[in-house]
């Protein structure tokens, strides 16, 4: 168990709100991170391994033709996976995970290329995820260990969104508390 993965239970937990999880490269690694954490049952949802391209499309509502044009390895393909989980299982958050982990190039790109994504509540009070959150990142190293940079990077990217809503102001004053930096 990671600490990311123990600390986005918690933050989930404080705010009452639940987490359900796209997978492609990773397989179900990111459902597994999450749900070995004591008490993560009361935050997550669950998970959709959509390892073909046509699941992305069947159970997460990616657009077909989208996928038909770009490929799976592709930045709106991660968003609308974190939207379609998000809607698909009934929770407040939903992430994703899509691209290249090899031995071979997939859709034009190359090994290493990957995307992470994120879909959640949007309101007064609320962070700008609605609609989706995409990081791209170009990794180095095995398939086992791209797998599992993709994996932290998601976690890492849901927990500073959590993080950052929960803590919002008391960072803007600290900024401005440091000269900005």
């Amino acid at each position: 168990m990671s600490s990311a993965a123990a600390d986005v239970v918690r933050l989930l937990r404080v705010r009452g709100e639940t987490v359900a999880v796209a997978e492609s490269l990773t397989g179900g690694l990111v459902a597994a991170e999450i749900t070995s954490v004591p008490g993560a049952s009361r935050v997550f949802r669950g998970s959709v391994t959509a390892y073909a391209t046509d699941l992305k499309h069947r159970l997460l509502g990616v657009d077909a033709s989208l996928l038909a044009a770009c490929g799976a390895v592709d930045a709106e393909v991660a968003a609308l996976m974190a939207s379609g989980v998000r809607e698909r299982l009934g929770a407040d958050w939903g992430i994703a995970t899509t691209g290249v982990a090899g031995p071979e190039p997939q859709d034009g790109q190359p090994v290493g290329t990957v995307f992470v994504a994120l879909d959640g509540p949007s309101g007064p009070g609320r962070g700008s995820a609605r609609g989706g959150k995409v990081q791209l990142l170009r990794l180095n190293g095995d398939r086992a260990e791209i797998r599992m940079e993709s994996v932290r990077s998601v976690l890492a990217l849901l927990l500073r969104e959590l993080a950052g809503e929960q803590t919002g102001n008391e960072r803007a004053q600290d900024t401005e508390q440091n000269g900005g930096f």
